[in-house]
């Protein structure tokens, strides 16, 4: 009972307060989320608002780069990724994007403690897209402020 307080829009502003947003340290959205260092999860009112970037594709991945690309890369290990991330750099998610927030309807995980709330649907709501971390940082906080007021038009 007490958790659903917590999440609960306040009732006498009708949108969930910046202190009752749940930030999950798992990211929201992407078939390679898990290759990119840069995530923020949050849950709003009914909403997941997901950002994620800094995509380094694995190790099989950057190879074929290093070929396409001829980058020459050098050394072994941890020693080829910097030398990769050194000559290359972040991969983009999009096109011109290395950072992007989605939003996606919010349903209730009973089984996860971690991350309590996942996407309904894996169809976006709203998005973002941003090139530095401070942006997509600061990108995640507006559609958080957008997203946690149930009664703004969000089309």
């Amino acid at each position: 009972m007490e958790e659903d307080k917590i999440t609960s829009p306040s009732p006498i502003e009708n949108k969930m307060r910046k202190e009752n947003w749940v930030w999950m340290p798992h990211a929201g959205h992407l078939i390679v989320a898990s290759q990119c260092r840069f995530h923020l999860n949050t849950y709003v009112g009914s909403y997941i608002v997901s950002t994620v970037g800094e995509y380094v594709p694995d190790e099989s991945v950057r190879e074929v780069f290093n070929q396409t690309r001829k980058l020459g890369l050098e050394g072994k290990g941890d020693a080829r990724l910097a030398d990769f991330l050194k000559k290359n750099g972040f991969e983009q998610l999009g096109l011109g994007r290395t950072y992007e927030t989605m939003v996606f309807k919010a349903i209730k995980d009973k089984k996860n403690k971690c991350c309590p709330y996942t996407m309904q649907t894996p169809t976006d709501l709203g998005m973002g897209s941003y090139n530095s971390a401070e942006d997509a940082y600061k990108g995640h906080l507006k559609m958080c402020r957008k997203w946690s007021n149930p009664k703004k038009n969000h089309k």
